[in-house]
């Protein structure tokens, strides 16, 4: 069993790499328009030179699974910017797909919480689909094979209605974007039991957040549940994703922590080794890529599994 570590975004140990420069929209409007354009394509040039950094320090530090922030591009999808990100950045983007493909990175994305597919308002799914669309443009003009991690949105005092809505507007989006959309359970509404429900009547794969899962359950236990969780995978080509956090403190359970408890992650590798499927594990905390090598010092320390490359688990 092989698990891949993850980060989210932005390096801490990299200084001045930051690829989500961006531009208000209120400042937008200030300028005039000559003006204007040329700011986002200054900004845009300097993110695409920052995330090629980051690309590369991920491969020296044999890290092969990153999630992108795709703010890369300033004020992308906002309905009253028309903006060209594509066509004359045509090389740039398909040299980060080339380094991506080339390091053997997975990488995928996470649309923030204005992207509610199940949202009431039409307005609001309409700049939802958008915000797919231009997640989905990215990974064309790359040319790679990526993946789009969505919540399932709000619950808008009936869960069962909700859901009958997030079905229906998952099945008017475009078949491209329904292959690369996979869903995750929240903290608040939607448990695992809901989440994988979808997930088996859409034919897609499901992320299982285990902080989640601790935050939002209905005591149901999660072996009960894993084996239908990664077999939601079973057609696809990347191994299943996991998500794992932990607890800022206990008056703040749902908040992230900076790093992760060490022994909480050694007893969930101990749950999920019974299924020896490799897996790839994304660590959401505050402390990025420092707490990634954090966590695998005290695993050596602290447990017995076999260490490689600094960034894998090896669990036999």
């Amino acid at each position: 069993m092989k698990i891949r570590l993850g980060y989210v975004a932005i390096s801490l140990t990299l200084i001045n790499t930051s690829y989500c420069h961006t531009i208000t929209y209120s400042r937008y409007k200030k300028l005039k328009e000559k003006k204007a354009q040329q700011e986002l394509h200054k900004i845009l040039k300097k993110n695409i030179k920052n995330f090629q950094t980051i690309l590369k320090y991920n491969h020296q530090n044999k890290i092969n699974f990153f999630r992108f922030s795709t703010t890369i591009v300033p004020l992308a999808t906002h309905p009253n910017v028309t903006f060209d990100y594509i066509t004359p950045y045509q090389k740039e983007w398909k040299k980060i797909g080339n380094l991506i493909k080339k390091y053997q990175i997975r990488i995928d994305t996470h649309p923030d919480q204005y992207c509610i597919l199940n949202s009431q308002d039409p307005n609001i799914v309409n700049k939802s689909i958008n915000i797919l669309k231009y997640h989905q443009a990215l990974f064309k003009a790359m040319n790679i094979n990526s993946q789009i991690i969505l919540h399932i949105g709000a619950k808008y005092n009936n869960k069962e209605e909700s859901i009958k809505r997030f079905i229906k507007n998952f099945q008017k989006l475009p078949q491209e974007i329904q292959k690369i959309i996979i869903l995750e359970n929240d903290d608040k509404v939607y448990n695992i039991k809901d989440t994988l429900s979808i997930c088996q009547k859409l034919n897609i794969p499901m992320v299982l957040d285990y902080h989640h899962y601790k935050c939002n359950n209905e005591k149901e236990k999660i072996e009960d549940y894993l084996p239908q969780i990664l077999a939601t995978w079973q057609n696809n080509p990347l191994p299943p994703k996991i998500h794992f956090s932990s607890p800022k403190n206990l008056t703040n359970p749902r908040a992230h922590s900076e790093y992760i408890n060490y022994q909480d992650f050694i007893n969930f590798i101990k749950i999920i080794s019974i299924y020896s499927q490799d897996i790839d594990i994304m660590l959401e905390c505050k402390a990025k890529d420092e707490a990634l090598f954090r966590l695998i010092r005290q695993l050596k320390i602290y447990s017995k599994f076999k260490i490689k490359n600094n960034t894998i688990i090896i669990k036999k």
